[in-house]
């Protein structure tokens, strides 16, 4: 009987390697985009290029699409989103979204958040619910109140103390104060940025030079409001002194959450050959063992 399960196991393994990693890729489709990519958006071109390699089955979607191209169908038959968002943050379906955050929560789905997603509703909700993992697991049994709910979309460049953060409150509740998921500086006049590998064995580094330059990018400064990332993949610096944690690693719950940094919308940043190594590592990675 066990000879007979462990086979069994064998053969459902062997038969999820050999399908492949199913990929939907989400873009706002931003009309400036033209300026990057010319007749093609930035999420059809990150597409086209994902449908050239093997192990892939790739879809293209977006916000004017059906329930915005996050339909329960469609969700239950991807196993990594690829997401790219910029202006329409508060646009985006707070149903779809929570179809999402949930699938990624039960191990179903995995999140790939490029450049302005960090201040997407679904990168974002994640990262509440990595904060009150964290916070939790450092104070057992306290209880919990919950400010900063939803800061989609609102630029706050200066503020006191970086997000998230845990003060005590009134009648022993204890207050968290979840992230912003934004920070103090940017740039967008297209200088370089200068990219360190930190992590050069990690699967998403696999193919990459240790240093490699993005020509023309947007800047972000730190400090990045958000819970210390698992791991810190790659860091971007500029000639004129900021630096970035620009390709992150979270756990929540079950599923897995890579956050790339590097792009914008007017900048060719996915037609360079390395921003997209990055992307192809990162759907390999997260892409296995999704499949229940």
């Amino acid at each position: 009987m066990k000879r007979h399960l462990f086979a069994t196991l064998l053969l459902t393994a062997a038969l999820h390697a050999a399908e492949p990693i199913r990929v939907l890729v989400w873009d706002e489709q931003q009309p400036k985009q033209s300026q990057g990519y010319g007749d093609k958006f930035l999420g059809d071109t990150i597409a086209a290029h994902l449908t050239t390699l093997s192990g892939f089955s790739v879809k293209s979607t977006n916000i004017n699409a059906p329930e915005q191209g996050l339909d329960d169908a469609t969700l239950d038959t991807t196993d990594v989103l690829v997401f790219w968002s910029h202006a329409r943050q508060k646009d985006q379906d707070d149903a779809r979204v929570e179809a999402v955050v949930k699938r990624i929560m039960d191990g179903k789905l995995s999140l790939i958040a490029l450049h302005s997603a960090h201040w997407s509703k679904p990168f974002v909700r994640l990262m509440q619910e990595r904060s009150k993992a964290d916070a939790m697991k450092e104070m057992p049994g306290v209880k919990w109140e919950y400010t900063n709910d939803k800061p989609y979309g609102i630029v706050r460049p200066k503020v006191a103390r970086t997000t998230p953060y845990i003060e005590k409150g009134e009648s022993g509740v204890w207050k968290l104060t979840l992230p912003q998921c934004v920070f103090p500086a940017y740039r967008a006049d297209g200088a370089p940025s200068h990219v360190t590998t930190l992590l050069t064995e990690h699967p998403i580094a696999a193919g990459l030079p240790a240093k490699w330059d993005i020509p023309q990018t947007e800047m972000y400064g730190e400090p990045f409001h958000v819970p210390t990332p698992d791991e810190v993949v790659f860091e971007e610096r500029w000639d004129k002194g900021e630096h970035f944690r620009s390709g992150c690693v979270w756990t929540v719950g079950k599923g897995r959450v890579f956050y790339f940094r590097p792009g914008h919308e007017t900048f060719p940043v996915f037609k360079q050959a390395e921003p997209l190594k990055v992307i192809e590592n990162a759907v390999r990675w997260l892409g296995t063992g999704n499949r229940q």
